[in-house]
C-alpha cells in the first residue's frame, strides 16, 4: 500500500496532510477509549506497552514479509486486523503509524514524503473495522471465539479500503486515465489476494491465543480477546 513518489507531487500533496491529521485524530480517540474501557487493567501504561509490540510488528510486516510492486503501490500483508484482534484497536493504531514511520526512517527515506498519504490509508480503514468489529462481533463472544465468516468480513473491509485509499491517491494525483486506471485495477487485483490469506492467519492467531491463554489473558493483549462484553 505504500504510494510510489510522484503519484501525487506538488500542491496537491498538501490534501494528505489534511488526511493524516483527521486520521491521527480517529486513532487518539480509539487509543482514548481502550484505555479507559481498560483502566482495570493497567490504562495508559498498559495500552503503551500493547503499542511497542505492534509497532515492532508492523515494523518486521513492512520490511520482513514478502512485498511487491504491483501498479501504482507496492502489495504488502499488513495483518491490520489481526492487530486489532490481538492487541486493540488504539494499540493497532500507533503500531501503523509508528511502524510506518521507523520503516522509512531507518530504511525508505523516500517513502517519507509520502507518510501522510501511507498512513492515512492505513489508519482510516482500520477505524472503520474497529466499529465493524462492534455490529458483526456480538457482546457476549471473545475475539477468541468468532467466526472464519467474521474474520472475512473484517479482513475484506481493511483490505477493501486500503485498496480505495490507494485508488483515490493515485486518481486524485494523475487523474482519471486509461494507464492511471489499469494500474489502479492491477493494484486491487494483487490486494484482494490477501483478504483471501487474512482471515486464516486471524483465526490460526486467535486459535494460539486460546491454547497459551495462561499468557495471552495478560495486559500485553486487549481484554476483549478472551473477555466478552468488553469495548474492542
Amino acid at each position: 500500500m505504500h504510494i510510489e513518489p510522484g503519484v501525487v507531487d506538488g500542491a496537491k500533496i498538501v490534501l494528505s496532510y489534511g488526511t493524516a491529521a483527521a486520521a491521527f485524530g480517529l486513532t487518539a480517540l480509539m487509543a482514548r477509549q481502550d484505555a479507559r474501557a481498560e483502566a482495570q487493567r493497567g490504562g495508559w501504561p498498559a495500552l503503551l506497552a500493547r503499542s511497542l509490540l505492534t509497532t515492532l510488528a508492523v515494523f518486521c510486516f513492512f520490511e520482513v514479509f514478502p512485498h511487491e510492486p504491483v501498479g501504482v503501490s507496492e502489495v504488502h500483508l499488513i495483518l491490520g486486523s489481526t492487530l486489532l484482534l490481538l492487541f486493540g484497536a488504539g494499540a493497532t493504531g500507533i503500531g501503523l503509524a509508528l511502524g510506518l514511520l521507523a520503516q522509512g526512517l531507518l530504511f525508505a527515506p523516500n517513502d517519507l514524503p509520502q507518510y501522510a498519504m501511507n498512513v492515512t490509508t492505513l489508519l482510516v480503514p482500520l477505524y472503520a473495522i474497529h466499529q465493524l468489529a462492534r455490529r458483526i462481533i456480538p457482546a457476549h463472544t471473545a475475539y477468541v471465539d468468532i467466526q472464519y465468516r467474521q474474520a472475512l468480513m473484517l479482513s475484506l473491509a481493511y483490505q477493501g479500503g486500503i485498496v480505495l485509499w490507494v485508488a483515490f491517491w493515485a486518481l486524485y494525483g494523475h487523474g482519471v486515465g486509461a494507464d492511471t486506471l489499469a494500474e489502479v485495477g492491477s493494484f486491487g487485483v494483487a490486494y484482494m489476494g490477501v483478504v483471501l490469506l487474512e482471515p486464516l492467519i486471524d483465526l490460526g492467531a486467535l486459535w494460539l491465543a486460546k491454547t497459551l491463554a495462561g499468557l495471552t489473558r495478560g495486559r500485553l493483549f486487549a481484554a476483549r480477546l478472551h473477555a466478552a462484553g468488553t469495548p474492542a
